[in-house]
């Protein structure tokens, strides 16, 4: 009997051990460490390359903000000088005009005769003149015959100056009968475009009457206003970087020209006037254009504005390293508007990687992320983004 109860507990403890080494190879410690152990890891989130940005140096500028529109620096209002009857148009909007070129005729009938008429007053004038110095000649010896008195002589010279004046009058007429025959010929005042037509073929103008405007669009001018306050950032000369509509992929350069000594009472604005070289002609007059000018610039270190977040107004940026994401307090610098970066001047490394905009609200500190680059058919491929999480999935543990 006793020899049994001793083979009982001996059975029973064996039990009791197996028991235990099975309960511990399944993970069944009910401990803080045990319950631990058997929680599965957080899930990986994925970021697509938009959502994420490498810390880079870059050229950062900085100045007061401005906007305006393109003109022409070189711009004319061709007017018709003589009034009539408009027997041609010789050129169209848009048409590229060289100087001198014609591009429009008025009727010139009326200036042709007058023409006619002041070179025949200027022949016979002409001929009076020849008259009269020859009489002015033959006076001269009878005067010194003592044929003719002096009196006579003096009346004959009075003769030759009164003879020449005419002359002198006479071809004074013919001239501005010519000009005003050359006037009925519109020509283009120098090489450029035709940006207007404001009459055509069989209108009857007056003088003064608008009929083109020439512009040279090979250099423009930006005319622009800057807050009063902040004039002192503004000199002749400074670099001027900015957009213009149409053209938004491309930053357009040019340099302060002049600066308007007055300051708009209404706005507090002042008018300054930018030189835009244009020989590509890609830029037109009367695009509205927008940007800064670039009183400050240098080579820093810069994130997007986007992956900056206060935190109890603290600057700070999500980096991710080995896969996760951290939460990095930075010190900010020079701001550039225009390209919408920022200087950081403590807390990250060149090609450090950040979080940007809405994909912050998706992460916080210490969670698992990877940057996944796909492909026009949305096919995950190998991230592009090492040391970011890569394309690896998140391990599933193995059943016991």
């Amino acid at each position: 009997m006793r020899r049994a109860q001793v083979n009982g507990r001996t059975r029973s403890r064996g039990l009791g051990l197996l028991l235990a080494v099975a309960c511990a190879a399944a993970g069944c410690d009910k401990g803080p460490e045990g319950a631990a152990a058997r929680r599965p890891e957080a899930p990986v989130v994925t970021l697509g390359q938009e959502n994420v940005a490498r810390a880079e140096l870059r050229e950062l500028q900085s100045g007061p903000g401005i906007s305006g529109t393109l003109q022409a620096r070189t711009a004319a209002a061709v007017r018709a000088e003589v009034g009539g009857t408009i027997l041609g148009i010789k050129a169209e909007q848009g048409q590229v005009v060289k100087k001198g070129q014609e591009l429009a005729r008025i009727e010139d009938a009326t200036l042709r005769d007058q023409v006619i008429a002041a070179r025949t007053a200027t022949r016979t004038a002409s001929s009076a003149v020849q008259v009269a110095r020859a009489e002015e000649e033959r006076s001269a010896k009878l005067a010194k015959e003592g044929v003719i008195t002096q009196r006579d002589f003096e009346r004959a010279q009075l003769a030759v100056s009164q003879a020449e004046a005419q002359l002198a009058e006479a071809r004074s007429r013919l001239a501005l009968a010519q000009e005003q025959l050359g006037r009925a010929r519109i020509t283009a005042p120098f090489d450029g475009v035709v940006s207007e037509r404001q009459a055509s073929e069989g209108d009857v103008v007056q003088p003064g009457a608008p009929l083109f405007t020439i512009v040279d669009p090979r250099t423009l001018r930006l005319e622009a206003s800057v807050p009063a306050a902040l004039l002192a950032q503004v000199k002749v000369g400074t670099p001027v970087e900015f957009q213009v509509t149409g053209h938004a992929d491309n930053t357009v350069s040019g340099k302060v020209e002049r600066i308007n000594p007055v300051v708009d009472p209404a706005t507090g604005q002042v008018r300054i006037y930018v030189a835009i070289p244009n020989t590509d002609l890609h830029l037109l007059a009367g695009l509205f254009a927008e940007g800064r000018v670039a009183s400050e610039a240098k080579q820093a270190l810069a994130v997007p504005l986007d992956a900056v977040v206060e935190s109890n107004g603290e600057p700070g940026v999500l980096r991710i390293q080995d896969g996760r994401v951290q939460r990095v307090p930075v010190t900010l610098g020079l701001r550039d508007a225009v390209a919408q970066q920022v200087e950081v001047r403590s807390g990250l490394r060149a090609r450090d990687v950040v979080v940007l905009g809405s994909a912050r609200d998706a992460v916080g500190e210490g969670t698992r992320v990877k940057v996944e680059a796909r492909r026009p058919e949305s096919k995950p491929v190998e991230s592009e983004w090492p040391g970011v999480g890569g394309s690896e999935a998140p391990q599933r543990q193995q059943s016991p």
